[in-house]
């Protein structure tokens, strides 16, 4: 897998969120690469029929989850729960933020990442950091300032390395970014693209510390 090999060459760290039924199949092709399932349920093993159980996807190979993606929303109620689930299975969890307020809320529940996009931006071509910095500013501002050790992230609109470097040196952890990649002409070669400029711009932002 090419991103698993750009992951070893530049040094960098990918989290990437196969289907449940690919879980497998990816982890055992991957050795870099951080194996994130779409989505875990609250529900303990037992009755649920048709539940995503967080023990079933961490033995398929994962080694975190996503949580209220924008469609898969969660009420407060049952991400809470989900968080302490996964954590409870050895997963570590993703949160999507609409907003810096939710973000900070968010932060309060003691997730791993929060990645905080406007919906509106999602696969539109237009990049947060470009449109939208204070709203990274203010997610970024929000979560450090509930635990500075929860990463922020944004993958909204990034669609090239430009943009990667735009975003990150608003304070930003990490991107993300599926049609940025997805729709370019050679995915592989953007894919690479966007990885260098994840990593040359960490290092020169954190010397002592690893992408």
């Amino acid at each position: 897998m090419a991103a698993d090999r750009l992951a070893v060459e530049l040094d960098v760290s990918i989290v990437f969120d196969p289907q449940a039924v690919d879980i497998p199949a990816v982890a055992a092709a991957t050795s870099r690469i951080l194996v994130f399932a779409q989505h875990v349920d609250a529900l303990p093993p037992g009755r649920g029929v048709g539940a995503v159980l967080a023990e079933a996807v961490r033995e398929a190979g994962a080694v975190g989850t996503l949580l209220n993606h924008s469609e898969r929303r969660l009420s407060p109620a049952e991400l809470e729960a989900s968080i302490e689930r996964a954590r409870a299975a050895g997963l570590a969890t993703l949160v999507f933020a609409d907003s810096p307020a939710e973000a900070e809320a968010f932060a309060r529940l003691g997730p791993d990442i929060v990645l905080a996009e406007p919906p509106e931006l999602i696969a539109s071509g237009r990049s947060v950091g470009s449109v939208m910095a204070g709203f990274v500013a203010e997610a970024v501002a929000a979560v450090k300032g509930v635990d500075p050790r929860i990463l922020v992230m944004s993958g909204a609109g990034v669609n090239g390395p430009a943009d990667v470097e735009t975003v990150m040196r608003l304070g930003l952890d990490g991107t993300g970014s599926s049609s940025g990649v997805l729709r370019a002409a050679d995915p592989v070669a953007m894919l690479r693209a966007m990885l260098e400029a994840t990593a040359r711009t960490w290092q020169d932002l954190h010397p002592d510390r690893q992408a």
